[in-house]
Parts: structure tokens; C-alpha cells; sequence
């Protein structure tokens, strides 16, 4: 394994030691954008953390026989730290089902998330494989839509996601850290999940809710050192 590969992992593993809530806070406090809204799991799915794998998918304008959208993408995946990350689908169109995702945990694919719909959302779930999106729909993409960029900046529920960003996401939603930002970001989520755990354990305590959650408490953070 390369110092690069064992650095990228090491970063997996403190992003995913924090949430998606921990993670929207640290961005906000850097001005930088990537919390999304509406992106939900699709069935009672575990988080997922990874690396995105972007696709672009379009409006199909022929009925030309073409390789089944985000095949090629999942065919060509060599690492375990991958998540399909799909923009660009109809509304209440299907960009995903079952096949796929038995295709894509196949190759240790860590879970997608649609801007859009899954059908045959009971076979994922059936195989253990996490699927974040807007919906769920029976309407099959077959001669509907189609595949026309991957590994590309794409537009996720507002949010630019390019290839190798990084991806949190949980019951509260889902959160896209650009890769040139994350060491930064993990860095100040782990001193607010730490000066958050200070606060749940004074009210606990019974101390002030309204000391405790005052703005000028948070905003410490700022100043802390790691």
C-alpha cells in the first residue's frame, strides 16, 4: 500500500468516525458548500463514507440499443473505497436497481447516491447495499435515459461534486467534502464533535441549556487549538 493510499484511508476513517451533521457544521464555519438537501436513504441502509465515482446521465433521445447507463462506471471500479455519486436523471425516473447493485457490491462499492430515483429498492436492501436519493419509483430508465460523462464535475442537489471528492452520508442527509478541503474539514469536525460532547455532557449535568447553547459557547471553536 502507498503513503498515499494509507493517507486516504486514514482520512476514511476519521470522516467516518464523525456525522453528517459534525461535517455540515465544518464546512459552514469555512464558508465552503457541500450539505445537501432531500438526498435520503431509500431503505433502512447504514451510513456510507467513501471516494465519489460521478456519473451524468441525461434524457435519451433514440431508441438506439447503447450500454445500460452507469455499467461501464461500476465495470471499471478497482477500489474498495468507491461511491457512485449519479446527477443528471428524470424526475420519477429510475437510475438505479437490484442488478446494479449487486453488480456494484460485487466490486466492494460502497453504496450511490441518486439526485433522483431507485427502483427494486427491496433488492438492495436484500444485499445489504446502502442507496441514498430523492425516491423511490417502479419506472424503469431503459429507453428513458442514458449515460453521457463520467469521472466529471457533476451538479448534486445543488452541490458541485467532482471525482474523487469525498462523501458522508446518514440518516440526516448527505454531505459532499471537495478533496481539496478535507484535511481542514476533518480537522475542525473532530474539535466540534469534541467541544458538542463538552455541551451534551453540561446539560446532562444540569447546567444552563441557554449558557450552554449560547452562540458565543460555539463559536470557541474558532479559536481552540486541535
Amino acid at each position: 500500500m502507498t503513503l498515499k493510499s494509507t493517507t486516504d484511508r486514514t482520512v476514511l476513517q476519521r470522516l467516518a468516525a464523525l456525522d453528517s451533521n459534525t461535517v455540515s457544521d465544518a464546512l459552514d464555519f469555512l464558508g465552503l458548500a457541500g450539505a445537501t438537501v432531500g438526498l435520503r436513504p431509500l431503505w433502512n441502509c447504514p451510513p456510507i463514507v467513501g471516494r465519489a465515482s460521478t456519473v451524468l446521465l441525461a434524457a435519451k433521445t433514440d431508441t438506439v440499443p447503447s450500454a445500460h447507463l452507469i455499467t461501464p462506471v461500476v465495470e471499471h471500479i478497482n477500489t474498495d473505497d468507491r461511491v457512485l455519486v449519479i446527477a443528471g436523471g428524470i424526475e420519477g425516473i429510475s437510475c438505479w436497481g437490484d442488478i446494479l447493485a449487486n453488480a456494484a457490491l460485487a466490486k466492494q462499492v460502497r453504496g450511490t447516491i441518486i439526485d433522483g430515483c431507485s427502483r427494486d429498492i427491496d433488492g438492495s436492501a436484500a444485499i445489504g447495499y446502502p442507496v441514498y436519493g430523492r425516491g423511490v419509483t417502479m419506472i424503469s430508465a431503459r429507453n428513458r435515459v442514458m449515460q453521457i460523462a463520467a469521472a466529471v464535475t457533476i451538479e448534486v442537489a445543488g452541490v458541485n461534486v467532482s471525482e474523487d471528492d469525498y462523501v458522508i452520508a446518514d440518516n440526516c442527509g448527505t454531505v459532499f467534502v471537495p478533496q481539496a478541503h478535507i484535511a481542514q474539514v476533518v480537522d475542525l469536525g473532530e474539535r466540534i464533535a469534541r467541544r458538542q460532547q463538552v455541551m451534551l455532557d453540561a446539560v446532562r449535568s444540569g447546567r444552563s441549556v441557554a449558557e450552554v447553547m449560547h452562540d458565543s459557547q460555539f463559536e470557541a471553536i474558532r479559536t481552540e487549538h486541535a
